[in-house]
Order: structure tokens, then C-alpha cells, then sequence
């Protein structure tokens, strides 16, 4: 992404690395001492990928490319429960 401007991600589709589409950038987190983009807020996925279709804060380091689409290289096992399972 290099210096492109981060509010330019809004609105832009999430791709899983086996194609699937996860959803929608609504926004972007930003660190501000480092101005570094941390992760990406996508709205609106899948019932099939995430239990109840909450919104997800995917970190930046998934990330693998950004053009037309945001393209992940990882994703965890889906369906992502709502609840975190305790150990």
C-alpha cells in the first residue's frame, strides 16, 4: 500500500485467500505514534464465515495485497464463533 492514503480502504471488498468474500472495509485502526495502519474493520460477512454476521477487526499483518479488492493471506477456521470457546 506504501503511502496511498488509508481512507482510500473504505468501502473496498475483503478477500479470503481461497476467494471467498469476506466483507467490506467501514474503516481502518491507526496507530498514532507509528501512523501505521493496524488493522481493518470489515462490516457485514458472511453467516458462513462468522457466526451471527458481526463485524470483524482483521489485523493489518494478514493483509497480503491491497488493488481493487483487499486480498488476505490468512484467515482462521471458519465459521468464527460469536463467543470465544474457553480452554
Amino acid at each position: 500500500m506504501g503511502e496511498a492514503v488509508v481512507s482510500e480502504l473504505r468501502g473496498m471488498p475483503v478477500i479470503l485467500p481461497d476467494g471467498r468474500f469476506l466483507g467490506t472495509v467501514h474503516d481502518t485502526v491507526v496507530d498514532s505514534t507509528e501512523w501505521t495502519c493496524t488493522h481493518l474493520f470489515v462490516t457485514n460477512p458472511p453467516a458462513d464465515l462468522v457466526e451471527d454476521r458481526i463485524h470483524v477487526a482483521i489485523p493489518w499483518r494478514w493483509v497480503r495485497a491491497v488493488e481493487d479488492v483487499v486480498l488476505l493471506r490468512w484467515f482462521p477456521p471458519t465459521p468464527i464463533p460469536r463467543e470465544p470457546v474457553n480452554p
